[in-house]
């Protein structure tokens, strides 16, 4: 099996019902506990349209595009080792692992939230993802923080 993905082995992933957005779907799919997709669809759309609501938008997935790219990551760090050293050398990311991050940080951060039920969780968490707060874009910025941290050792990538 090779190291890197291909575009052989990346899953195809239809387009969601309503929107025919396949970012919503991927969202979706990322929700979806036990295989319970009907019950992951229906508060991923009740949250979309919440936060369009919340936040005055003609369209929600205008509203979680713009959420998803404030999360998602340019940058992560790897840990390698170097002549007995272990070493956190920062890396660009690319498309699909940065969209993996981002839907990932989002999950997280709305099953982290407690007290009211999930599509409310992930409605919140998508505002705060708008508006650049929360607990999902604190994750980016931390991973921001590490690789401009650990800049020093960029040479190390190369070698």
């Amino acid at each position: 099996m090779p190291r890197k993905t291909t575009k052989s082995l990346e899953r195809k992933v239809n387009p969601d019902r309503k929107y025919q957005s396949i970012l919503v779907q991927r969202l979706i799919n990322k929700s979806m506990l036990d295989g319970k997709k009907q019950v992951a669809e229906r508060a991923v759309y009740a949250a979309l349209e919440g936060a369009a609501k919340k936040l005055k938008s003609e369209d929600p997935v205008e509203v979680f595009e713009k959420a998803l790219s404030n999360v998602s990551p340019d940058f992560e760090v790897k840990s390698r080792r170097v002549g007995g050293a272990n070493y956190q050398i920062p890396f660009p990311i690319s498309g699909h692992r940065q969209l993996h991050f981002a839907f990932s940080w989002l999950v997280e951060a709305a099953r982290a939230r407690k007290g009211m039920p999930y599509s409310k969780r992930l409605e919140a968490e998508i505002i705060d993802a708008y508006n650049e707060t929360g607990a999902a874009f604190k994750k980016k910025e931390d991973c921001h923080r590490m690789a401009e941290a650990n800049r020093a050792f960029a040479h190390f990538a190369r070698a």
